[in-house]
């Protein structure tokens, strides 16, 4: 009589493990976007990309004169990877202190934002993870833009 129960309780929470599957499967991690954008390879390849297409756009690149480069991209792929609930944590100034002297207008705000776009669409990044990161990055735009 023990056996048989052993087994009914065991195919119970057999069929328990297997009803939460699916739901468990479904639920999305707090590092999904940063696995949505490749991890570390992925976002080390945007911010190349966003630093090329910066280089090409005669407008923007200007405001990136007196900017040590390597430190930008060091400090631009700790802030995504944190942002996207990769493993990293940004160690750079606020974007306050980054953007102020710089006059940033709104359209060139803009028109960097276009430029991450193309640097996104460059790397293979699907339009929903673009968006995803997008709007975790929007927070920042009242620092950046002059007023």
């Amino acid at each position: 009589m023990v056996i048989p129960m052993l087994r009914f309780l065991k195919l119970c929470s057999l069929l328990v493990l297997l009803a939460c599957l699916p739901a468990c499967q479904t639920q999305p991690t707090d590092d999904a976007l940063y696995h949505e954008l490749g991890g570390m390879e992925g976002i080390t390849r945007i911010t190349d990309n966003f630093i090329y297409e910066i280089g090409f756009d005669k407008n923007i690149v200007r405001h990136f004169e007196e900017t040590d480069l390597d430190r930008f991209r060091e400090k631009f792929i700790e802030q995504v990877c944190e942002l996207s609930g990769g493993p990293c944590r940004y160690s750079g100034d606020s974007m306050v202190d980054v953007h102020t002297n710089m006059n940033i207008t709104e359209a060139e705000f803009n028109q960097t934002v276009d430029l991450l776009i193309a640097a996104m669409n460059r790397s293979g990044i699907a339009h929903p993870t673009q968006n995803k990161l997008l709007a975790l990055l929007a927070p920042t735009r009242p620092d950046i833009i002059y007023q």
